[in-house]
């Protein structure tokens, strides 16, 4: 009886070498058929994808893929995928694309505006992406055209006026902080515009919509309709929201009708109520802008038919224009809103261009108003006193306090530097309060140094604020007694066209301030519409005659002989109404000589003296009379 061998059993080595080829065969099968699924699953997928190489050319395309760009997809072998799908147009949408190729980068997305071999367009989402275990990527893309076109229709409600249909606040500072962007861009690169950036597809699709300059400077024109309120007021809100209608019409045309228009027009805005702005992206300099701002004007001339209502406004225009880079959007706004400002106070119905002399001008007085208040309390502010001399024998006979102001900035200030701005904000009553008790404590001094000579009275403007905002016969009687000042000593100076329109209260504190026994002068005398009877009735003391009168006396040779009869009649008239006359910018001999023959009392000019500190006063005081 035979039996095996013991141990284990091997397998013979014959069967082994059978079974690796069939386990071999039946990988490859399954690997091919899983290849033959993944391709018809490619074929017949609804999403449109492309195989690409890694040089940008198209192995394979689906039926999809063919579909959406309206074409057989065998034709789209052996194409650069770039151009089917417009990858290569801006210089960061390449680069990212070519990353993706070169292994460099896992994924990429844009969106793009597609053209079909019909013609048609539609917007797509571009995706790029690695197919995994190649060296190929996958292109795919998605139509969402219904779903930009939604989007276009939900920002169009977003983005424009339901009144005039023109764009709204929002979209115009989207496209001018769009024009700035690409005006900076265009500086840094150098050249043409800049391209967008992959990962802000919806910040660059506005921009490039719209465009932007190539000159790199920005214009815009800032208007709102004078009177509008009225229409609105009077004829009711519908009228007037067809008012702003019929006003955006004609703002468009006019915009349209540009000869220089560029990128499909200029933007026509309506910011708010009755203010519009045209936003010019590509200037060509402040004529065209000129242009364009007459060209409106010219347009509200017509009056508007609004159902029946025949209307008639005008508009005011701020115009400005600067280079792109480097500006703002706040500050170019804050430009025109500045500049439509000055068209309005300089009368409505006019252009006007930014002027930055005049801005500075205005940013000074803002910082004066800020800081004029507290100024007083710093003590920034300071008298001086120019001599006002007795014209028959060069005696100074008083001095006419000016205020300056030492301001920490600016320097030594003129009063009509800042005297206009504190009349405006009422800083008036606080300074004019401590000028009075300074001029006046200063006067008593002078007397107290100076107890053999001749007192000297001291001159005070006064504000017509003064009189209205403040108790200046209070004021006034307070500092006196404080002071020890005698009343006749104190000299109050009002312009003409404040005496002119005295009544009621102010009338009354100057009949009260005569009647205490201070002297009331009339200020730059001459320069209104003057009328005579008004000296009967006030109690004025003084005539301070303007100089544009004194000017006129040059020599002899050159003077004006209208200016001498004026004068002459003036003083005449004074005098008969017993009141003194003070000559102002007396600069000459010749002209003091003149006004001493006509018969005037006091001069006051740089022939004498500057104004100038109160010790130099106190020197004159008692010294040989001054050359008359």
């Amino acid at each position: 009886m035979s039996g095996t061998p013991e141990g284990p059993v091997h397998p013979e080595p014959a069967a082994t070498h059978a079974a690796e080829p069939a386990l071999t065969e039946r990988h490859l099968a399954r690997r091919a058929a899983e290849l033959r699924d993944y391709r018809a699953a490619f074929r017949v997928s609804q999403l449109a994808m492309a195989v690409v190489d890694e040089d940008g050319v198209v192995v394979a395309a689906n039926d999809s893929f063919g579909a959406l760009l309206g074409t057989d997809p065998s034709s789209l072998r052996e194409q650069a995928a770039a151009d089917l799908v417009d990858l290569a147009s801006d210089g960061r949408t390449w680069h990212a694309y070519r990353e993706v190729l070169g292994g460099r980068r896992s994924r990429f997305r844009c969106t793009r505006r597609l053209k079909q071999a019909e013609g048609h367009s539609l917007w797509a989402e571009v995706t790029v992406a690695p197919v995994p275990g190649s060296r190929r990527v996958l292109l795919s893309l998605t139509d969402i055209s219904d779903r930009r076109e939604l989007q276009a229709r939900l920002r169009h409600l977003q983005m424009h006026d339901p009144v005039t249909r023109l764009p709204n606040r929002a979209l115009f500072f989207e496209r001018l902080s769009c024009a700035l962007e690409g005006a900076a861009q265009d500086a840094a690169a150098g050249a043409g515009p800049a391209g967008p950036s992959p990962e802000r597809p919806e910040s660059y699709e506005s921009y490039e919509s719209y465009g932007h300059g190539r000159t790199g400077r920005i214009g815009l024109c800032y208007l709102d309709l004078d009177g509008f309120k009225a229409v609105n007021d009077t004829l009711g809100h519908r009228v007037g929201d067809r008012l702003l209608a019929a006003a955006a019409t004609r703002l468009t045309e006019c915009a349209d009708s540009d000869g220089y228009t560029r990128n499909g027009g200029h933007l026509v805005a309506r910011l708010g109520g009755d203010e519009f702005a045209i936003l010019v992206e590509d200037s060509t300099g402040t004529d065209q802008l000129a242009d364009l701002a007459r060209a409106v004007l010219d347009a509200f001339q017509r009056p508007f038919d609004l159902g029946g209502q025949r209307v008639t406004v005008s508009a005011s225009i701020g115009v400005v224009e600067r280079a792109g880079h480097g500006t703002t959007a706040t500050a170019l706004m804050q430009a025109a809103d500045t500049t439509l400002y000055w068209a309005k106070a300089d009368g409505k119905a006019r252009w006007t261009l930014f002027d930055p002399e005049r801005n500075a001008h205005r940013m000074t007085r803002q910082s004066l108003s800020s800081t004029l208040r507290p100024a007083v309390e710093r003590g920034e502010f300071a008298l001086e006193y120019q001599p006002l001399v007795n014209l028959a024998d060069g005696a100074v006979r008083g001095v006419e306090a000016l205020v300056r102001w030492n301001h920490p900035q600016f320097g030594s200030l003129a009063p009509n530097r800042f005297i206009g701005i504190a009349e405006e904000d009422g800083s008036i009553v606080e300074l004019g309060r401590w000028v009075l008790n300074t001029a006046c404590r200063q006067a008593r001094q002078w007397q107290k140094d100076h107890p053999r000579e001749r007192p000297i009275f001291v001159s005070v403007n006064v504000a017509v604020r003064q009189v209205w905002d403040s108790d200046l016969v209070a004021d006034v009687a307070g500092i006196l007694a404080e002071t020890g000042l005698a009343p006749h000593l104190l000299q109050l100076e009002l312009t003409e066209s404040a005496v002119m329109g005295s009544n009621g209260r102010p009338l009354q504190a100057l009949q009260a301030l005569s009647d205490m026994g201070v002297r009331i002068a009339i200020d730059d005398f001459g320069t209104g519409y003057s009328n005579l009877a008004y000296l009967s009735r006030l109690p004025v003391s003084v005539l301070k005659l303007d100089g544009s009168f004194v000017r006129g006396f040059q020599d002899e040779e050159h003077a004006n002989p209208a200016d001498e009869l004026i004068v002459e009649a003036l003083v005449h008239l004074a005098h008969r109404l017993g009141l003194t006359v003070t000559a102002e910018c007396v600069e000459t001999a010749g002209q003091a000589s003149r006004l001493r023959r006509i018969g005037c009392d006091t001069g006051q000019g740089w022939l004498y003296s500057r104004a100038v500190a109160p010790d130099r006063i106190a020197e004159l005081i008692g010294t040989e009379p001054l050359p008359v």
